[in-house]
């Protein structure tokens, strides 16, 4: 690395990596400290730092230094908090419906998918940039056209305000079918390669891990919006 630039391309790229919390990267050493909830492999980093440059990364001390305990623990707090998300979502649209005095389950979905894109795209459109890139990174449209990383937070939010004012419900849904089935592809892609990456969900706000959790959020407003269809024709 020569300069300030080259840093910062190589931080990104390891930031870009699931399991990679934080990197420190020094131009004068040079050398990065790696902290990561699960051992990545050298090969994997040696790919991410590739695509920033000609650059190559080793062990240094005859090996990384890791800590095998607690590493599930690790894992299950990263997804923390996108399971208390999910639980007030499904916590405020139950209130709603109890609260109307009975229960209309279509509503409660359209409920729960607005509050659900309204809440994703919230965190993603704090670093608009910054989820681009990471979304860039595995999403199947978003890597061809770049410009996809940044309009799709809008499309979240676009959805989100029609799903919560009712606007045109089977339009809205094969809408959602459509993004959230084409979004879903990128994830199994990446899972199926077991390549990790930094899931863009939550923007870079909260960093989370490139998993089945993710393909699960996909799959279930793509599985929610198909029922509804269904139900509409």
């Amino acid at each position: 690395m020569t300069c300030g630039s080259c840093v910062a391309r190589v931080k990104s790229e390891l930031l870009k990596l699931g399991p990679v919390q934080s990197a420190e990267v020094q131009l004068t050493a040079p050398q990065a400290v790696i902290t990561m909830d699960k051992h990545v492999p050298v090969d994997i980093l040696q790919e991410a730092v590739h695509k920033a440059g000609r650059y190559t990364i080793l062990e240094a001390d005859g090996g990384m230094k890791h800590m095998a305990d607690g590493m599930d623990q690790a894992t299950t707090n990263s997804y923390y908090p996108i399971f208390l998300i999910f639980a007030y979502i499904t916590g405020a649209t139950l209130l709603i419906q109890f609260a109307a005095g009975g229960f209309n389950w279509m509503q409660w979905m359209s409920h729960f998918m607005g509050g659900f894109f309204l809440v994703f795209s919230f965190f993603k459109l704090m670093n608009l940039r910054g989820f681009a890139e990471g979304y860039g990174s595995y999403d199947v449209v978003a890597r061809k056209f770049p410009a996809w990383g940044f309009v799709y937070p809008f499309i979240e939010l676009a959805l989100a305000i029609a799903f919560l004012s009712g606007f045109e419900p089977l339009f809205t849904n094969l809408a959602t079918l459509v993004v959230m089935s084409v979004s879903s592809i990128g994830v199994i892609q990446s899972l199926l390669r077991k390549t990790p990456f930094q899931c863009a969900c939550l923007g870079t706000v909260i960093k989370l891990p490139l998993s089945r959790v993710t393909l699960f959020e996909d799959l279930l407003m793509a599985g929610m919006s198909a029922v509804m269809v269904i139900t509409m024709i």
